[in-house]
């Protein structure tokens, strides 16, 4: 018995997506397929802005840092998911289980505040074009990234210090895929009322703060855009927005769909799969393929890389 109550507080087991074993090997090519995509997709798009030096602006320097927690989230999540379609156990130790909630919480945490910073650059570069390069100057978009990394950091250390506090001797059993928070407050002895009110005090004035930030933003630019007489100006205006503003959209949207009351039972798996899986999926591709200058950079470098396969076999005759 004392050994039970032990294994209870040392690991839990994930029930994943399904039990049904004829969907397993199906569920586990797509979402391979997925996660394969996912990070060829964005560190694919941190090496290119990486290495090409007319992307070393704070547009494009806050667009890698997002493709990168994209990465981290996708890393935290899948993985684990993958394994357990075919583990017999599924079995995640106490501190697998809070170092993934960590990673997930520090991914998210900072695509909030990058999201806001990405919202509040194209407001400089439209609503103030000429004061653009002196009030987003390179300095000045480091230090928000740096502060994005370290907030992020602080609050996600902040939710694993308070859920490590937490006794589990309910069950060991996890109604999810990974380690949440939410079902992992289902799980605890301890009342978690402090941990909750950490979400309000922490977490809520993040997301008022970014959603806030993201909106005026995007009030002030559709403002400024409509009052341009150039209608190949507005268009060019609102181009350079699009991608952004429709990966805002689908992050907040899923935010806001799973804050909501604690709900027994798996209600939130699939939301959950959407932020955590196909958001990182999907932006990579939303801001690449709506964005001429990355598709001008690829076109070029494949131009080259062509152009020096040519040459190869040329110079091996």
């Amino acid at each position: 018995m004392t050994e039970a109550n032990n294994s209870l507080l040392a690991e839990f087991v994930l029930t994943g997506l399904t039990n049904q074993p004829e969907l397993k090997t199906l569920l586990f090519v797509v979402f391979f397929a997925i996660y394969l995509i996912t990070m060829v997709g964005n560190l694919g798009l941190v090496a290119l802005i990486y290495m090409e030096r007319r992307l070393h602006t704070p547009m494009y320097i806050f667009l890698g840092n997002l493709a990168l927690m994209d990465s981290c989230c996708s890393c935290a999540v899948t993985p684990k998911m993958l394994e357990n379609f075919f583990s017999e156990d599924r079995v995640i130790s106490l501190y697998e289980c809070m170092a993934q909630f960590y990673f997930l919480c520090l991914a998210e945490t900072a695509d909030c505040f990058l999201l806001a910073a990405m919202a509040y650059d194209r407001y400089v570069a439209i609503c103030s074009p000429l004061q653009y390069h002196t009030r987003m100057s390179k300095k000045l978009c480091v230090q928000m990234t740096v502060g994005t990394f370290i907030a992020s950091a602080l609050h996600s250390m902040i939710h694993v210090g308070l859920l490590i506090r937490l006794t589990f001797c309910r069950s060991n059993q996890i109604d999810h895929f990974f380690c949440d928070i939410l079902p992992l407050y289902r799980l605890s002895c301890t009342d978690p009322f402090i941990n909750e009110l950490m979400i309000y005090i922490f977490s809520m004035p993040i997301q008022i703060f970014t959603i806030a930030t993201v909106l005026i933003s995007y009030f002030c630019i559709l403002f400024t855009v409509f009052q341009m007489k150039s209608k190949e100006g507005r268009g060019k205006a609102l181009s350079t927005c699009a991608s952004h503003f429709l990966s805002v959209s689908i992050f907040y949207i899923c935010l806001l769909m799973y804050i909501r009351p604690f709900e027994e039972g798996n209600k939130d798996i699939p939301v959950a799969i959407f932020y955590t899986i196909v958001i990182p999926l999907l932006n990579p591709f939303i801001y690449s393929l709506r964005n001429k200058e990355v598709v001008n950079v690829l076109k070029r470098i494949m131009k080259t890389y062509n152009i020096l396969k040519q040459i190869s076999p040329s110079r091996a005759n």
